[in-house]
């Protein structure tokens, strides 16, 4: 982390901090505006990653062509609108059409595109877009969330989860292979 940078920002929380009407030199708000840095940069640390290329440093053939599910991967994102944090978890379902991706790369790009200022809406479908232009374009996600927004301010629901989808290729024709994702997700 560029200690430039991280000094830079904390500058900008040490003003926000006393416009708002409190002592950024109190004892326990001393350090804040630098660990307030430190955490913004690293939870929009997916500016500065290119997920396609995470996804073909992993990238094997393979003949098959049943349905991989890579189900209830976590995330943690801030919404663009308050820079809340919103987190659920994401499943992705694809069908090998000569290639498949190591696991893990999936929880990585799904990471790599939350970690940046975000809407649910768009997250699904980043994700669903690279794995369709990457893998073969039979590709379905899942997003699961709750949204801080919404249960710290404004309408304040604390039970409220937002789900989204976004499917490409044969998920998109197929409402029996969209149907059995579903089901094997739950």
């Amino acid at each position: 982390m560029d200690p430039k940078l991280v000094e830079q920002i904390a500058e900008h929380y040490r003003a926000i901090i006393q416009l708002i009407g409190e002592d950024p030199e109190r004892e326990g708000l001393k350090k804040t505006p630098t660990r307030a840095a430190k955490a913004l940069l690293e939870n929009t640390r997916g500016y500065a990653e290119q997920p396609a290329q995470i996804l073909r440093a992993a990238m094997f053939e393979h003949d098959g062509s049943e349905m991989v599910i890579v189900k209830d991967i976590e995330f943690y994102s801030l919404c663009e609108h308050h820079l809340l944090p919103f987190f659920g978890k994401v499943s992705i379902g694809y069908i090998p059409c000569g290639k498949i991706v190591g696991l893990s790369k999936l929880g990585r790009i799904v990471d790599s595109f939350s970690r940046q200022f975000q809407v649910q809406e768009r997250l699904t479908a980043e994700i669903c877009n690279l794995l369709s232009q990457e893998l073969s374009g039979d590709i379905i996600v899942v997003c699961e969330a709750e949204h801080m927004c919404m249960k710290m301010r404004g309408v304040e629901k604390q039970g409220a989860t937002t789900v989204t989808m976004h499917y490409s290729g044969e998920f998109e024709q197929n409402l029996a292979l969209r149907s059995e994702f579903l089901s094997l997700i739950k």
